[in-house]
């Protein structure tokens, strides 16, 4: 017998790929959204759509009755902030306590907490479900540490069924708005990237982490973290080497040294500030990700959840494709 299912953030990225996912296994779904009036990501999907803001605990309660399995994926995804206390903190440790209050009191059977790689960290050294990030610099890596770390407080105190999911970069189709992360793709296939950053990043297909959700509800063990990344980073090489399948032309940016990416970041922020514009880099991501390596272990995931995301490769591959057929 199908289940009700209530995605939260379900206009998102992940959100959106998440519904399609749950729907081709027959599964009822409820998506929360902001916005019920901006429909079109959800023409030929036939889910319920209510309003579900995760800081509005009346909102969320109401958007509960009745649901048997809770996928809490909204969240703040972004690096810089005018206010980043206010603007990426502060939303996603209370939107984790209303959701899952809100879940306690709707008496919800289960819940998969979409955390993020981000609350483990990286070393360039493969990374599991036992590690903490411990880092402090970066408000969205600070918020999504906190924010699990409370939710597993909550889930106690309130004797919940719940398993977290750690996403690495996610990349693929449905995509209503660019993530950071897309949005650093597109930099890519528009030549807009002056320099190699010499990041290296995990990136996995949104598709697989959306499967991986789905199965962590059935065969996920209550009190687990599970990890979906993928088995290796991508380093800058990779990643334009990928875009080449679509667009022959492209070339390698020259690398920079880190003090002066470290400049032009800072410099990014002053101009950002000023203008209220998005900074396009950061300085605590260069100190996160220059030279660094997101290698993860994903074995528990494969062994529990069935768990087998496509390539890096192809992952990147078919995101290219997309992004240049998307309007």
């Amino acid at each position: 017998m199908a289940q009700l299912c209530m995605v939260t953030g379900a206009n998102g990225h992940l959100g959106n790929n998440l519904v399609r996912t749950l729907l081709s296994k027959g599964e009822k779904v409820r998506a929360g959204v902001r916005d019920t009036q901006n429909k079109v990501i959800f023409e030929g999907l036939d889910c319920e759509l209510v309003y579900a803001e995760m800081l509005d605990k009346d909102a969320m309660l109401a958007a509960l009755q009745g649901v048997d399995v809770l996928y809490h994926v909204a969240a703040v995804f972004k690096h810089w902030a005018k206010n980043p206390e206010s603007e990426i903190i502060k939303p996603n440790i209370i939107g984790t306590e209303v959701v899952l209050a809100a879940a306690a009191e709707a008496k919800v059977k289960k819940i998969i907490y979409v955390s993020s790689v981000a609350a483990i960290g990286h070393t360039g050294e493969p990374l599991n479900e036992d590690n903490w990030n411990e880092e402090t610099s970066n408000a969205y890596y600070q918020s999504k540490i906190q924010s699990e770390k409370i939710a597993w407080e909550l889930a106690l105190k309130y004797k919940l069924w719940m398993v977290s999911v750690l996403p690495s970069a996610m990349v693929g189709p449905n995509a209503s708005h660019l993530t950071d992360t897309m949005q650093f793709l597109e930099s890519i296939r528009t030549k807009k990237l002056a320099v190699n950053p010499n990041f290296f990043f995990n990136f996995v297909d949104v598709r697989d982490v959306a499967e991986g959700l789905h199965a962590s509800s059935i065969k996920g063990k209550s009190g687990n973290r599970y990890i979906l990344a993928n088995d290796a980073s991508s380093s800058m090489t990779e990643i334009i080497d990928a875009a080449k399948t679509s667009f022959p032309d492209h070339k390698l940016p020259p690398k920079v040294p880190k003090w002066l990416l470290y400049s032009l970041a800072w410099c990014l922020e002053v101009v950002a500030k000023l203008s209220g514009k998005p900074a396009e880099l950061v300085r605590s991501q260069v100190d996160l990700f220059y030279g660094v390596r997101q290698e993860y272990n994903i074995s528990k995931a494969q062994e529990d959840l069935d768990y087998a995301p496509r390539s890096p490769i192809i992952a990147l591959v078919d995101v290219f494709k997309y992004l240049g057929q998307r309007k």
